[in-house]
């Protein structure tokens, strides 16, 4: 199989990261076939901006969820023209936290906007709605097999697949997996739908559990609801919006250790407590250097990090409306939201039931029953974990390797391209979003995205 003349670019994904890639590429009026493959029709949504309720949110306000790093105001100027909110205070949409289904609107519009620039520009892209099975590489070349035998060559490849569906909970039954009453995929609203039990159980607690949660009141579900995670509910609510706090910033020059960047951050959370203020204006300071500090960590500070600080870090980062943490607190007052400190040891389907047997704190065994169990655990990041995937027949034949820590594909971050098993970056393979978390820890939001996204592209348009 020989190369066209024309120069092809694969692109594999099309959530956020791969269209905006995609987009990019389009700016730069690169001569090339741009190919995108997903199985999923709405480009651009993903599984973060095609929600099934209208009543979910975006975590962080419209005035920092612009598509394009150079254009701040993009989305909110966008929002302004609706029908539906042309009307509204402009200062208050920019700190408003608007619905994700919205922004998946927002980023549809985008999308086409790009298409029709690529048409004027006679770019050609080509989406192809089909999982991709098979990535080889050989010769500056990757090679993609679809599900249904489509075989292709191209001269650059992104592999922009985003976060991966929860893994499976370490029981010590794995027939469970394949129950009718098990869901491990959140965001489907099957996993909502048609209950006819008494109660749920949502594995995890963090920002997917909220949404379940809601998800499960919009559908009409009345009975009670579980939550079980090690470390039980510690969602914070967005309470500082919009406050800045300079004076850590001012100290870090000249850190490059865990254990003094712990004790500065920690000083300065003794010191903002002192005038009744949370420690959320400081994790907001420190945001912008995580990629920095993690770059310069040794491993065994990362495993530090991830044993004793990770939880707390989500915590204080991935943070709700105050609406709807209201909402899960008043669920809990009134009995309907039940939220339990543990570890899963083993599911069993019984008849019209699950029974859940977990280990409290103390690791005393106990059990419940439930109609239903709900995976909200979050993305499973190790590849040899994904059942028939890609990405882990990639790795086995050596194409890319995780990180010691398993949270993504090792990339040489200064031009995305992915390193492989002797550690020799690629030319014409490339990541960014979710799969670089092994390499910056930060690196799922829009913020980032949109950046590493843009100088990609860049860096694909000249080296073809």
């Amino acid at each position: 199989m020989d190369l066209p003349k024309q120069k092809r670019i694969a692109i594999i994904g099309a959530g956020f990261s791969g269209m905006m890639t995609a987009i990019h590429l389009v700016k730069n009026n690169i001569k090339a076939e741009i190919y995108l493959f997903d199985s999923n029709p709405q480009i651009g949504r993903g599984v973060a901006y095609a929600p099934y309720s209208k009543k979910q949110l975006l975590n962080v306000v419209a005035g920092k969820m612009s598509a394009f790093p150079e254009h701040p105001n993009h989305f909110v100027d966008w929002v302004l023209k609706q029908p539906s909110h042309k009307a509204l205070d402009r200062n208050m949409i920019v700190n408003a936290f608007l619905p994700r289904d919205l922004y998946g609107q927002y980023l549809e519009k985008v999308w086409e906007a790009a298409n029709q620039e690529a048409v004027y520009s006679g770019i050609k892209i080509q989406i192809v709605q089909e999982k991709v099975i098979q990535l080889d590489y050989n010769n500056d070349t990757s090679s993609i097999l679809t599900a249904s035998g489509l075989d292709m060559l191209f001269d650059a490849c992104v592999i922009a697949t985003g976060n991966q569906l929860p893994g499976n909970p370490n029981i010590d039954d794995a027939s469970f997996y394949n129950s009718k009453y098990y869901f491990q995929n959140p965001w489907d609203l099957k996993a909502v739908k048609g209950i006819s039990g008494n109660a749920v159980l949502i594995l995890g607690n963090g920002l997917t559990m909220v949404d379940t949660v809601i998800g499960l009141q919009e559908q009409g579900f009345s009975g009670k609801i579980i939550s079980l995670s090690p470390n039980g509910f510690n969602i914070l609510p967005h309470r500082h919006n919009g406050m800045v706090y300079e004076q850590l910033s001012k100290e870090l020059t000249g850190l490059d250790n865990l254990k003094d960047l712990v004790t500065l951050v920690y000083s300065h959370v003794r010191l903002v407590r002192t005038f009744g203020l949370t420690a959320e204006p400081i994790i907001d300071a420190l945001r912008p250097h995580v990629q920095r500090f993690w770059q310069q960590f040794s491993i065994e500070e990362k495993k530090i990090f991830m044993k004793k600080y990770r939880h707390l870090w989500g915590v204080a980062r991935h943070r709700i409306p105050m609406h709807i943490h209201d909402k899960i607190q008043r669920l809990q007052i009134e009995g309907r939201l039940q939220i339990l400190a543990g570890k899963i040891q083993n599911l069993k389907e019984k008849e019209n039931s699950v029974e859940v047997f977990y280990t409290n704190k103390e690791d005393l065994l106990s059990s419940f029953k439930v109609s239903r169990v709900i995976n909200c655990t979050g993305p499973e990041s190790d590849f040899d974990k994904l059942h028939q995937h890609f990405l882990k027949g990639a790795k086995e034949k050596g194409i890319l390797v995780q990180d010691e820590l398993k949270l993504g594909i090792q990339t040489n971050v200064a031009d995305y391209r992915i390193r492989n098993e002797k550690g020799k970056p690629q030319a014409g393979l490339y990541t960014l979003g979710a799969n670089l978390r092994g390499e910056l820890w930060e690196s799922t939001a829009v913020n980032e995205i949109r950046q590493q996204s843009k100088d990609l592209a860049l860096i694909i348009s000249n080296s073809l």
